[in-house]
């Protein structure tokens, strides 16, 4: 542009401006004349024009790929991955006797590899696939269908929710299907056989998470019903956590196990270093499962860490106040909780909800680990119930109360206290569908497996440890 006009005088620029201006006007007034008469063919043109550009529109309109959302989903589903491993596996590995952290690890790899086959072998057609519902088989109220077997008719152009490529949705999917039997690992530590943990996570995959994921996510009952499950408050904690209940009291305690004498863990810097893996994956957990880099993502992230953060300290403080010393595990342990009880509700609560959700969920969980464990002695060897069950059954209630369309929006759902009790008690329906399911289920399960490999280690695998008898490994030399 400054090559162009350098050298011309201001005065020469004017009069270019004018003739100009005096083309443009005499141009109007011919282009009036004839717009008049040219009116009519307009008209009489438009419906044909309508008609033959349909297709063309529909082609314009059709939907194209978000590179935000895609690339937030890709992050999301790393940092889910990475609440497994390493998150939960140095969690658990620290908690547990330094005779046993191996059998821990070796848990959740082998989840991370064999859950990741099977959903996308399969998995991801039952949760998600369509071709039941649309037949109407009965066979629709329990899965999706066979049609995405093998991720059959996905293509690099496939696009889902949020305008991602259908291939990321798949694998962010397969970072719950891989975490939720994950969990149920706690309550049965150091006293699980190896092929018999095999068996029943496989037929645990496929027969209790598959159906509960269709039920709330896949488009099945519990979600044509209403029920509000942002991340995984019944798909996941409510379900590993009921099945971690039934699990620990039909194997039986430990030989050691004693309510007066808790075992002490060998690696809390372990433990602090999962709580950390897990705080920042959770992010990833919640924030992601809106599926768009979006406003429900940020708040999701904000009250997720409130939550959080609310119920870290409650634990501390009741913990200084019952135990006379705040300790780094109860911290740890009151911080999961917290995300725990915040999954179904990130999508929908303010940090109103946030921070009574996560006061409420200390309370409780402290309650059931610190009261109920030892007067009832059942051995949930590292409180996969009383922090996972317990935190996911107070966040699918409360999510039925706090849920507000301040966050979800004109027409959104919202909770008991701004006046719609009925969510409240489709909060309810669901998690004691979910109860009763998944303790259902397991109890099936576990008779199964046992009868066909054994479940339980023998008592002197138990004594010296797993890691050297199932593995041939120690992690101490």
């Amino acid at each position: 542009m400054d090559k162009t006009y350098k050298g011309h005088s201001t005065k020469t620029l004017w009069i270019a401006s004018a003739i100009l201006l005096f083309t443009m006007l005499g141009s109007a007034k011919t282009f009036a004349q004839d717009s008049v008469a040219a009116i009519d063919t307009i008209v009489a043109s438009t419906t044909v024009a309508a008609v033959e550009a349909a297709p063309e529109a529909a082609e314009v309109a059709a939907p194209t790929l978000d590179s935000g959302n895609t690339a937030w989903i890709i992050v999301a589903t790393i940092l889910v991955l990475l609440m497994t491993i390493p998150g939960l596996a140095l969690f658990y590995g620290g908690l547990v006797r330094q005779k046993n952290v191996l059998s821990i690890i070796m848990q959740c790899l082998l989840l991370v590899g064999v859950i990741s086959i099977l959903w996308i072998g399969f998995g991801y057609s039952f949760v998600f696939g369509t071709s039941f519902m649309e037949s109407g088989s009965v066979w629709g109220c329990i899965i999706g269908g066979f049609d995405k077997v093998m991720l059959h008719g996905i293509t690099t152009t496939t696009l889902t929710a949020g305008n991602i490529p259908e291939l990321v949705f798949v694998l962010f999917q397969c970072m719950f299907a891989i975490i939720t039997p994950a969990l149920i690992i706690g309550a049965f530590a150091e006293r699980i056989k190896f092929s018999g943990f095999l068996l029943f996570s496989v037929l645990w995959a496929i027969l209790v998470y598959n159906p509960m994921a269709h039920w709330v996510w896949g488009g099945g009952w519990l979600q044509n019903l209403g029920a509000i499950d942002f991340a995984g408050g019944t798909v996941v904690h409510i379900n590993a956590g009921i099945s971690a209940l039934v699990m620990a009291i039909m194997l039986g305690r430990r030989k050691d196990y004693s309510t007066s004498r808790p075992i002490t863990p060998h690696n809390i810097t372990f433990v602090f270093m999962g709580t950390a893996f897990l705080w920042l994956g959770w992010f990833g957990f919640n924030a992601g499962s809106g599926l768009a880099a979006d406003g429900i993502a940020g708040n999701a992230f904000l009250v997720t860490h409130l939550a959080t953060c609310v119920a870290a300290m409650t634990w501390m403080v009741i913990d200084w106040l019952h135990n006379k010393k705040p300790t780094t595990v109860g911290v740890c342990t009151g911080a999961v909780a917290g995300l725990v009880a915040i999954t179904p509700a990130a999508g929908t609560v303010d940090v109103l909800g946030a921070f009574f959700i996560g006061l409420v969920s200390s309370l409780v969980c402290f309650y059931m680990v610190a009261v109920i464990k030892p007067k009832y002695k059942y051995d949930d060897a590292l409180d996969a119930f009383g922090v996972h069950g317990i935190g996911g059954i107070v966040g699918s209630i409360l999510t039925g109360v706090f849920a507000t369309q301040y966050i979800s929006g004109e027409g959104g759902v919202q909770g008991a206290l701004y006046g719609d009790w009925n969510q409240l008690w489709i909060q309810i329906i669901a998690t004691v569908v979910s109860i009763v399911f998944s303790a259902v289920m397991t109890f099936i399960l576990f008779k199964v497996v046992d009868k066909l490999v054994g479940i339980r280690v023998d008592a002197r695998v138990e004594e010296e440890g797993l890691d050297v008898y199932e593995h041939g490994e120690s992690a101490y030399n």
